[in-house]
């Protein structure tokens, strides 16, 4: 017996929908993944290997794909002069927003490894460059784990909390009142 909504979802798998056409870039690779880990939670064919259980908890390609956004983002809130840094974490907010608000499924752990690795290593390259060489050498030296896990545990948490809302707010929008 099968359930309405496994008969919708096999019926969207089938063919590209009007939406589709809309969604480019990391919309597009979203939808995708999404669709894929759908498909691969309806099939019954008993695979239930390790590959196919980290197939629907991590998605490499969104991971890369939110990664290169997250330091794109970084670098433009990170040029704006008097709130640079500040800026970096806004863009890396709005990234983060964007993924929750697009995908059908939560990616919280793509989004949050993406936000740590990516603030960790701005914040390494932001001690090189604000102060003199052989200093900033010698810092990171001695306190360069502290900085880069700083940095990543601060990214990580804007990045979670990006995504928790744009999740929040695309729950508001599909569900009726």
């Amino acid at each position: 017996m099968q359930r309405s909504d496994d008969a919708e979802s096999e019926e969207t798998l089938g063919a590209p929908s009007a939406d589709d056409d809309l969604l480019t870039g990391i919309e597009a690779d979203i939808e995708r993944a999404d669709r894929k880990a759908e498909r691969d939670a309806d099939d019954d064919s008993g695979r239930t290997g390790i590959r196919g259980r980290l197939g629907r908890l991590f998605s490499p390609k969104l991971f890369l794909a939110t990664l290169l956004l997250t330091v794109v983002a970084m670098a433009v809130g990170g040029s704006i002069p008097l709130v640079g840094f500040v800026g970096r974490f806004v863009g890396l907010f709005a990234v983060a927003f964007a993924v929750g608000l697009v995908a059908k499924r939560r990616h919280y752990l793509e989004v949050a490894a993406a936000g740590g690795v990516a603030s960790g290593l701005g914040f390494l390259l932001s001690t090189l460059s604000a102060t003199f060489l052989p200093v900033a050498a010698d810092l990171l030296g001695q306190y360069g784990v502290a900085i880069a896990g700083g940095g990543a545990v601060a990214g990580m948490l804007v990045a979670l909390l990006g995504h928790y809302f744009g999740r929040d707010l695309r729950d508001g929008l599909t569900k009726g009142v």
